[in-house]
């Protein structure tokens, strides 16, 4: 076996461990947190309001938490968008190996239990299928559109609403 092929198995196998997927996903997030200031202003502002619109709220922060242990998403893509909108990433990269963890766990319960019938051909098929693919390039077209969305407008004229009713109160 050529030396290529064990390097790329091995990297293939380390990255089936949760604390390595976490771990790299962390380290992706933090790198783009880096390259934020090669953005256009305007996006990296909107995606860092979207981050505030988040966190402000404990329900949403609770949902966006949710999202990274359970999601089907692409990781990838959401350690990206988190990186971007400058939100805490330890908490996330916790939530993320909990998740995997678990999910883990699940396929290879799964895959185990249905090994011998069609359902081990579905999945491989719902992997490699263009759908599959179309999602994944359809969640990086998300996260442009999470730096394109006027998010300071929509937290000041939610401050804004806020401190009208409060006025109106009195």
């Amino acid at each position: 076996m050529s030396s290529y092929v064990l390097v790329a198995l091995l990297v293939f196998g380390v990255n089936l461990l949760p604390a390595f997927a976490a771990s790299g996903r962390f380290v992706l997030a933090t790198a783009v947190r880096h390259l934020r200031r090669w953005l256009p202003r305007r996006y990296v502002s909107n995606t860092q309001a979207a981050g505030e619109l988040l966190m402000a709220h404990r329900r949403a922060s609770i949902l966006g938490l949710g999202l990274f242990v359970l999601s089907p998403l692409p990781s990838a893509q959401l350690f990206e968008a988190a990186g971007l909108m400058a939100v805490r990433l330890l908490p996330l990269a916790a939530a993320f190996f909990v998740g995997r963890l678990a999910s883990y766990s699940l396929y290879v319960g799964g895959v185990h239990a249905a090994r011998k019938t069609p359902i081990g051909q579905l999945i491989t098929q719902s992997l490699t299928s263009p759908w599959a693919i179309a999602l994944q390039v359809l969640m990086l077209v998300g996260i442009v559109a999470v730096g394109r969305v006027d998010w300071a407008g929509a937290v000041r004229r939610r401050s804004e609403t806020g401190q009208a009713r409060q006025r109106h109160r009195r």
